[in-house]
């Protein structure tokens, strides 16, 4: 039986496309209304108008999620949640010695403090309200199995991903589920849209885009598996095969999980 949102408010962060977008009409689909943002604002526009279509109400917010005061403007705005989806982040490629340092403080920010700064707003009224809900959280297959060409963003998905964890724990008592959602090479924007340092880099971003492609693992399944994993109210959430195999392998076998991070990292050079 599919998760069924109906009258039921869903929350999502960096809606304008990508997996935020999909995860927007796919509760769409189930009868939720929904309250998105994102800094792109025609992006943002577009998903909702196709939200619209499918019958939800939908309220918008250009916010940028590294702002704790755009946050808490945003939830104002926002009768009630159901459902918060933690999905805003962007990318960092490239080794630790090519990482420029406001590289890191801008991926942390959005990354991670963009999902606490999403709870912080949100859980509150979720724990005061009584009825339960879900918080999904998007970490990713560089959150439990490091990659030697992401340093930074490894370090941030981790974050995210010990981050769920915990306020899972926290949130049980009060009825709110908790998912770390792990996708592995899904084909989005932001293999496009990612800072890329070092050497080589625009021939090797092509390959990366390509190889992406190549994978078509689109975001529209994405959606579909976040939403499975809500309604099983499952604390990790890999997607993707290769998802799958490097969060077993990262449990039960760590150093053969670095030998497969070492041999992804190298697909790009």
């Amino acid at each position: 039986m599919s998760l069924d949102l109906t009258a039921k408010t869903a929350v999502i962060t960096g809606a304008g496309s990508g997996i935020g977008r999909e995860t927007a009409l796919a509760c769409a689909r189930r009868g939720a209304n929904l309250a998105l943002c994102d800094i792109d604002e025609a992006g943002l526009a577009q998903t909702a108008d196709a939200a619209r279509v499918l019958g939800a109400e939908v309220l918008t917010a250009r916010v940028d999620v590294a702002d704790p005061a755009d946050m808490d403007a945003f939830a104002a705005q926002v009768d009630h949640v159901d459902l918060l989806v933690n999905n805003a982040g962007i990318g960092v490629f490239g080794l630790f010695a090519d990482t420029e340092l406001e590289d890191w403080r801008r991926l942390l920010d959005i990354n991670v403090m963009g999902v606490v700064h999403g709870c912080r707003s949100f859980v509150p009224r979720m724990v005061q309200r009584g009825h339960g809900g879900h918080v999904v959280n998007l970490s990713s297959q560089a959150g439990v199995q490091a990659n030697p060409a992401l340093p930074a963003y490894s370090a941030s998905k981790f974050a995210v991903f010990g981050f769920s964890e915990a306020l899972r724990s926290e949130l049980k008592p009060h009825g709110i589920g908790v998912t770390a959602v792990c996708p592995g090479i899904i084909n989005t924007p932001i293999t496009r849209n990612s800072t890329a340092r070092g050497l080589n880099i625009d021939a090797r971003r092509e390959k990366v885009v390509k190889l992406y492609e190549r994978r078509n693992y689109g975001p529209d399944k994405v959606a579909l598996r976040i939403l499975r994993a809500v309604e099983r109210d499952r604390a990790v959430a890999p997607i993707a095969p290769e998802a799958h195999i490097a969060y077993v392998m990262s449990r039960i076998a760590p150093p053969v999980s670095r030998w497969m991070a070492a041999k992804m990292a190298a697909m790009a050079d």
